[in-house]
């Protein structure tokens, strides 16, 4: 595989409200990952083919949905949705699910999700912000970042110990501390975006696309 190949990705900022500020939960990548070394981060990655083979229980909005699908292959919505979820489960082990069936055959990377009868859903999310890496980076992604309430997680929410070593230091931060964090430049922009929009009673109206050129940055609204 092109390590410098645009890879479709997806990233979750997940929101607790059960403070009088809002926490948003982040992790700190490894001082010897590729991309992003040492830096705080919201959990997501890359997309991934069996990503495509997972039923969500999907309960978007109709303009979240809407949204997703136009700006990009509408045939991948529903994979970068299940991108999401697995990647929230691997990096902080929890997960994004109701009450269900589990598949027969499940794929690799999704093995111990369904454990408790539980299935993926993408209840509550909400399509704000799409940024593609810029070139010249050992990593490059076009990545779409969805909000979604931590109600929406079935485990403890205090409770990472399922988590992969990908992320450390994993905890939930009072989103008017963030900026005390070594956060890369993207975080920041999506940070003064979600704040804007909690300021505004969390209704997306438009979705901000980031873009790097070769010789040039773009920002605009999808």
């Amino acid at each position: 595989m092109d390590k410098t190949a645009i890879r479709h990705a997806a990233t979750v900022i997940l929101i607790r409200r059960d403070q009088p500020e809002p926490r948003i939960l982040i992790g700190q990548r490894g001082k010897n990952a590729a991309f992003m070394p040492s830096k705080f981060v919201f959990p997501g990655g890359a997309l991934d083919p069996a990503d495509a083979g997972i039923t969500l229980v999907n309960d978007l909005s109709d303009d979240c949905l809407r949204r997703l699908q136009a700006e990009t292959d509408p045939t991948l919505a529903e994979p970068l949705l299940a991108a999401a979820v697995r990647e929230v489960w691997e990096e902080t082990g929890l997960r994004l699910a109701r009450n269900g069936q589990a598949p027969e055959n499940a794929p690799k990377d999704w093995q111990g999700f369904f454990d408790g009868g539980y299935v993926p859903s993408a209840h509550g999310f909400e399509f704000i912000f799409r940024a593609i890496t810029p070139p010249g980076r050992t990593r490059r992604f076009d990545a779409r970042f969805f909000l979604v309430d931590a109600e929406n997680l079935i485990d403890d929410l205090d409770d990472f110990s399922a988590a992969s070593d990908e992320l450390s230091h994993l905890q939930w931060v009072d989103i008017t501390k963030m900026r005390e964090f070594d956060l890369p430049f993207i975080t920041e922009v999506v940070l003064a975006e979600v704040q804007a929009l909690l300021k505004k009673g969390g209704k997306v109206q438009t979705v901000p696309f980031f873009y790097h050129g070769v010789s040039s940055s773009e920002f605009k609204r999808l």
